[in-house]
């Protein structure tokens, strides 16, 4: 948690995004073993070509790419085969052995996503997520979407943010601590030389949230206060 006692750092106990498709199962256990609570990451709302069930995406629902991604593309949420697949991955979640999900790219309609997305849709499918990954005993994460934290919060077990300390934005994640749930929060650095700094600044502003300081690229490296 945050709490103002400076930050520490964490090279002994790296921390990485767990891929679904790509960590081994064997990681997964070694790490429920050590105590560990296992949260697989998911691209919810978005196609990704070269992941293995790729080509079963039906052409009307990859709508425009993700800028900056290349090979991602926006996912017409409301077409009943992407709602098919999205369940068989919450399925492979559960035969992998995570405890729970973060879906990744699920306010698509808040973004140019050349599918006509609305508001009304994505809460439909947002909740249609936590709906299907409840039913298979998963824990569920609301990655960002802040616009829709009010009515999605009650659907979700905790909240997964990046940079809201960078965009003046954290307090509307309060929303979920108020609730009891936890808030995982992320701030950047391009320059690992850069964390020291940055977690001066950040430790002790949001001290209801449990804060790291990661590069971009996802690296071992990792501060965090407490």
């Amino acid at each position: 948690m945050l709490g103002g006692r400076g930050a520490r750092a964490g090279r002994l106990r790296p921390l990485r995004r767990l891929d679904l498709f790509d960590v081994p199962a064997s990681t997964i256990a070694a790490l429920q073993a050590d105590g560990r609570v296992v949260i697989c990451y998911v691209s919810a709302g978005s196609f990704e070509d070269w992941r293995p069930d790729g080509g079963s995406f039906p052409e009307e629902a990859i709508g425009k790419p993700l800028d900056g991604w290349e090979g991602e593309a926006w996912l017409d949420v409301m077409d009943p085969t992407v709602r098919e697949l999205m369940a068989e991955r919450l399925d492979l979640a559960v035969e992998r052995g995570c405890d729970g999900v973060e879906p990744d790219n699920v306010d698509g309609y808040a973004n140019d996503n050349g599918l006509g997305l609305n508001a009304t849709e994505q809460l439909s499918y947002n909740r249609f997520l936590a709906d299907e990954a409840h039913a298979r005993g998963l824990s569920v994460g609301l990655k960002n979407d802040l616009d829709q934290l009010e009515e999605l919060s009650p659907w979700f077990d905790w909240g997964l943010n990046e940079e809201c300390l960078a965009y003046d934005e954290c307090e509307r994640l309060r929303v979920f601590t108020d609730q009891g749930k936890a808030v995982f929060h992320v701030e950047y650095v391009d320059d690992w030389a850069d964390a020291a700094a940055l977690a001066d600044e950040a430790c002790g502003q949001v001290p209801f949230f449990d804060s790291l300081i990661k590069t971009w690229d996802l690296g071992d490296e990792w501060l965090s206060c407490g």
